[in-house]
């Protein structure tokens, strides 16, 4: 049981960054990390998911995305000074490596996998709807109904009262396997094409909330915070809770900036730029949008997977502005993608590095230089469960798992802080035993505020990466085989 808690010394997190001249590139600046941030916030949280949370808030949703982001704000300082004191691949895995443990080091690694992978698959099926909707109602392109769902969902039922039933998610399994591409090729390229769709989206998230303002309701902001009706979830402050749970979707995606940390150019000073920076910028472009979309609709009519578009469509500006706004949400949701999937494939290569996961994991190509077996394994496997799952099933579990990274992280900080005060911290928490604690807490509420079925399904995910882990990974640690040999040698000295 002792070798459950064996720790990875700084020494040699520090070597392994240093290595990276052999391994991965170093490339990125503090403008492509605040990119890279956003490109990975803004997406199917916010053009998707806000008019689901605002059935359980009604207007009040700005407190959920205030709650959200206040929960956020307290985990990124802890992410900065773990990632400027770490700038190894590998985000919460690695820091809870080198304070808590290889046990629970694995244990938030396969948590990672539950968040970037399913996330990436969530986020497809929502790219997939705003497609098909952009093909058929605004460019009046067919599509096959058949190909557009997964099997497991509800027969559809066509305007004209024909009932279909759905094969396989076409469009999901498609920018899957683009987006895999791309990753493969190279991270500059993959930063340059994150760096123009997030100009594009952002471009359109600020057109929505101008536009949008001129046409603002203020009637429908009342009254602001519905009473409970005697069910946990169901408006009240309880609504609220339930309402950043869900809304919480939108803020996943910064901390993958951590993951790139191995590929920044000096990420002592750029990662918690990259963190903080886009984790602020987004915070204010929420609040905005949160607000102008409760006012322009009353919240019942915002239960639909677009809500920004039913939004504008109750403006005289619908005509020009909805197909910019699904365009925006097009890209959005494409972004979204590529940093999941990018920060799904740096903790597998940080996993298989240290033995945890087969070699295959962390190859590195010898041109692209880039772990394109992981890449195109995660491509697979996301790309099929795209095509096969429906949203009710994989959405619910993304949310969960980043809200117990972010305990995990803020817990260690704290740690790391009373075993090894002597380390040099490029970037230090302000506050730490204030901002860790309530980090916890913020978070951990939001946790208790997702449904039971959310729960099960991640002690499920836990129990078999529990399996893997003591069938195959903590015998091949490198970590634990090279104590081993060391025990051996002493005891041959012995």
């Amino acid at each position: 049981m002792p070798g459950l808690w064996l720790k990875k010394s700084l020494e040699l997190l520090r070597a392994e960054a240093a290595e990276s001249e052999h391994g991965l590139r170093r490339t990125l600046g503090p403008l492509a990390l605040i990119s890279l941030g956003i490109g990975a916030i803004v997406g199917a949280g916010i053009f998707v998911l806000s008019g689901v949370a605002a059935q359980h808030t009604g207007p009040a949703l700005v407190l959920s995305v205030i709650l959200s982001g206040v929960g956020c704000a307290f985990a990124g300082l802890c992410y900065a000074e773990f990632a400027a004191m770490i700038p190894v691949a590998g985000s919460a895995y690695t820091y809870s490596y080198a304070t808590i443990g290889e046990f629970l080091a694995w244990i938030i690694g396969w948590d990672l996998i539950l968040e970037y992978a399913v996330g990436a698959t969530t986020v497809s099926i929502g790219w997939s709807g705003y497609f098909v909707s952009f093909l058929e109602r605004t460019l009046h392109i067919p599509f096959p109904a058949e190909l557009s769902k997964s099997p497991w969902e509800q027969p559809m039922q066509l305007p004209g009262g024909t009932t279909v039933h759905t094969l396989f998610n076409v469009p999901a399994a498609f920018i899957i396997l683009l987006i895999t591409t791309l990753l493969i090729i190279g991270i500059r390229e993959s930063a340059n094409f994150n760096n123009f769709i997030v100009m594009v989206k952002v471009g359109v998230v600020l057109l929505f909330i101008l536009v949008g303002a001129l046409y603002v309701n203020r009637a429908n902001w009342h009254p602001f915070l519905p009473p409970n009706q005697g069910v946990f979830g169901d408006f009240g402050f309880s609504g609220v809770l339930r309402g950043a749970g869900i809304i919480f979707f939108a803020y996943i995606g910064f901390d993958a900036v951590s993951t790139a940390a191995q590929e920044a150019r000096n990420p002592e000073r750029d990662m918690p730029i990259g963190i903080l920076g886009s984790l602020g910028i987004c915070t204010v472009l929420y609040i905005a949008v949160v607000m102008v979309l409760t006012g322009l609709v009353p919240f019942r009519q915002l239960n639909v997977a677009d809500p920004l578009a039913i939004a504008i469509d109750s403006t005289p500006a619908h005509a020009w502005l909805s197909p910019i706004v699904k365009i925006g949400a097009l890209l959005g949701t494409t972004a979204v993608i590529l940093v999941m999937m990018l920060g799904q494939t740096r903790v597998f290569y940080s996993m298989a590095h240290d033995g945890l996961l087969p070699t295959a994991f962390g190859r590195i190509h010898a041109r692209f230089r880039t772990p394109y077996a992981s890449t195109a394994l995660t491509g697979a496997c996301v790309a099929v469960a795209g095509g096969l799952l429906p949203l009710r099933i994989v959405g619910e579990l993304v949310s969960i798992g980043t809200l117990l990274a972010f305990v995990i992280v803020s817990a260690s900080v704290m740690v790391m802080r009373k075993r090894h005060p002597e380390i040099r911290r490029p970037f230090r928490t302000p506050c730490v035993w204030l901002v860790g604690p309530l980090a916890i807490v913020v978070c951990g509420g939001q946790m208790l505020g997702l449904p039971r079925d959310t729960w099960i399904r991640l002690f499920v995910w836990m129990a078999i990466g529990l399996v893997i882990y003591f069938s195959y990974s903590r015998r091949q640690s490198v970590l634990r085989i090279a104590q081993r040999k060391q025990d051996s040698g002493h005891g041959t000295r012995d």
